[in-house]
């Protein structure tokens, strides 16, 4: 598990944790690199809209949600299934589509290789 930005953006005035600007996450942006060049992970899950953007172009969660992407992140191909953020201010997961799209992109995880293999060696 790994964080957009490493460097915590502060409070937001109206309340909740403040979103990283695109320079905060730009100076920070070298920490999860490393971090993918050391792991060089098979599947990567970018929960939020924040972290999907950092792999793959994307306006509405509809577009990428439920879906396994190729993707390559700074010369490292792999696989992404995004996920939309938790967060108890969204209400995107809680209704169509987005309940639909979440149960499939959890689906999708389940069966994926990378997750059976780390599901495997837990046992």
């Amino acid at each position: 598990m790994a964080a957009v930005c490493r460097c915590f953006p502060g409070k937001n005035p109206k309340g909740g944790d403040r979103v990283p600007s695109k320079d905060e996450i730009a100076n920070c942006s070298n920490w999860l690199q490393a971090e993918i060049d050391l792991l060089k992970p098979n599947l990567i899950l970018p929960v939020g809209k924040l972290a999907i953007s950092q792999l793959m172009m994307v306006n509405k969660l509809n577009e990428v949600i439920g879906k396994v992407h190729s993707v390559n992140f700074h010369g490292h191909l792999t696989e992404a299934i995004p996920l939309p953020h938790p967060s108890g201010a969204s209400t995107w997961h809680r209704m169509e589509p987005g309940i639909s799209l979440l149960e499939s992109a959890l689906t999708l995880l389940q069966q994926h290789k990378a997750w059976q293999q780390v599901c495997q060696a837990n046992i």
